[in-house]
């Protein structure tokens, strides 16, 4: 038989659709040719995918061959196509028989020795070929180092290799079965990552207050205080407050991370945290490249995104967080493909109250002039300060309250109020109190009368938008759920407005 039909995957953003690598072998004089929209990457197949079955044992047919891509519009890059082109080689040639082959998908990149090198993406497309076959999915061949990471899908079957030679072997008639390879088996998952706990913060309890109340309903927070006030440590525990992954929320999340080559399985179901520099581009949040990747914001899907001194960061990077923040994704477009990439993650921001940091410190030393604090607030711009649900003044510790032992709530108290508060709202309303509509919000949001009132009088006052009056509910909801209460009341609109301090007014 001169033709084989062998089934692969590429990467599309988060998607990874299948592709059918069809080999034909024409008489002629010796070529190799390839078709399907293939990058660089790909093309350089031909002579990797050549010494590759040479130095296996086999014979490159010397025929016209052609290997066809398919779908023929979609874009297909990197060398995870090396294993299932020699397999059609092989295969069209008849060195292997077809049998079987049809059972499983293929992918890995082929060394000219004819090993079997790790692959980007293989979760993601393990992921994927789940999700299209439902109960019917075809076995998945790879290379041995991303076994571990592909088996976290559950009820995937994994068949690692090392070699071509043996992946042919699985395929080659025997009689005892002694060279198949055998199905993996997920290893015991390693014990997670210890997170520092909120008892090592001093004083700060309104600050702590508020990261609970962001813990459990997924809300953003700036944080606005003097260098040396515990922003940073805040941040940086605020991770061990979160209710724990789902295994769906834990698959996505990862999902991102391999498209990368970031994610260890040391990190399944942890809660990610990005902590990005602020000299970081827009590209590095958002994501970008010829081919698009995914950027800061989504590799921090079902986590939590840190910008630590959020002025230093260049505006109009700062702008590319608008959209994300209200829709959960991201969609990079570009002129021969786009990707959509996940970006539910919650922000957590830092910064001075001034160019000195030190305005309104008890020990005066803040020389800045008003022109000079307005400037250097005003680099982070209205509409975005607006899509932040919780501003919080995180003032300087007093000496006596450092010089004390650490006294504190564990994180894991902590934890167990925010688990119960986030129960609450999955019970009422199937997802978190920040992912709700305008028009859940009137169902499920609405205060007492006493609450209308103190809310309407604040609006008056401090001049709300519309999505500074919805924030605020979300929030007072959340209130309300972490004291347990149905009905939203006029103490939970009190906490949810001080809880959303005006910068400006600092």
């Amino acid at each position: 038989m001169d033709i084989a039909v062998i089934k692969s995957r590429a990467l599309a953003g988060m998607q990874a659709p299948e592709v059918s690598v069809e080999v034909h072998l024409a008489n002629g004089l010796p070529a190799f040719a390839m078709v399907g929209l293939a990058d660089t990457e790909v093309k350089e197949a031909r002579d990797r995918v050549r010494a590759a079955i040479t130095n296996a044992g086999f014979e490159l047919p010397a025929r016209r061959i052609t290997v066809n891509l398919a779908p023929a519009d979609l874009p297909k890059e990197s060398g995870r196509f090396d294993l299932p082109i020699a397999i059609g080689i092989l295969a069209a040639s008849g060195q292997i028989p077809h049998e079987g082959l049809e059972r499983y998908e293929f992918a890995g990149e082929l060394s000219l020795t004819g090993e079997l090198r790790p692959i980007r993406g293989a979760l993601a497309m393990t992921y994927a070929m789940q999700r299209s076959a439902g109960g019917h999915a075809r076995g998945f061949v790879l290379p041995m180092a991303n076994a571990d990471e592909a088996s976290l899908v559950s009820d995937a079957a994994i068949y690692p290799a090392t070699t071509l030679l043996q992946v042919c072997a699985h395929f080659a008639p025997n009689s005892d079965g002694s060279y198949a390879l055998a199905r993996h088996r997920a290893k015991p998952l390693p014990l997670p990552p210890s997170i520092p706990d909120f008892a090592d913060v001093k004083g700060q309890q309104h600050a702590k207050r508020a990261m609970e109340v962001a813990a459990a309903g997924r809300h953003s927070v700036l944080l606005v205080g003097p260098p040396g006030a515990g922003k940073t440590m805040l941040a940086t525990r605020f991770a061990g407050l979160l209710p724990l992954m789902t295994d769906d929320e834990a698959l996505e999340a990862a999902a991102v991370q391999s498209l990368i080559s970031g994610f260890s399985i040391e990190g399944w179901k942890v809660r990610p945290f990005r902590a990005p520099h602020h000299t970081s581009s827009g590209a590095a949040l958002v994501g970008g490249g010829s081919v698009p990747r995914p950027g800061e914001i989504s590799l921090a899907h079902c986590g939590v995104l840190f910008l630590d001194e959020l002025p230093e960061f260049d505006r109009r990077v700062l702008e590319v967080l608008r959209e994300p923040l209200e829709s959960g994704r991201v969609t990079i477009a570009r002129a021969t493909r786009h990707a959509d990439f996940p970006a539910n993650f919650q922000l957590i921001a830092a910064m001075n109250p001034c160019p000195c940091g030190y305005l309104g410190h008890p020990s005066g030393r803040c020389q800045c002039t008003p022109d000079q604090i307005l400037r250097y607030q005003g680099r982070v711009s209205g509409p975005l300060l607006d899509r932040i649900d919780m501003h919080i003044e995180v003032g300087p510790v007093p000496p006596d309250v450092l010089q004390a032992d650490a006294s504190g709530e564990l994180s894991s108290a902590i934890a167990e109020r925010v688990a119960a508060a986030f129960q609450r709202q999955v019970e009422r309303q199937g997802k978190a109190n920040q992912l709700l509509t305008p028009r859940e919000i009137d169902r499920y949001c609405r205060p007492d009368a006493a609450g209308q009132e103190v809310l309407r009088a604040a609006m008056r006052k401090m001049l709300w938008s519309a999505r500074s009056y919805h924030r605020v509910l979300r929030v007072a909801r959340t209130v309300a759920d972490l004291e347990g209460m149905k009905q939203v009341g006029a103490r939970h609109v009190s906490q949810a407005i001080q809880l959303r301090r005006a910068l400006r007014e600092l």
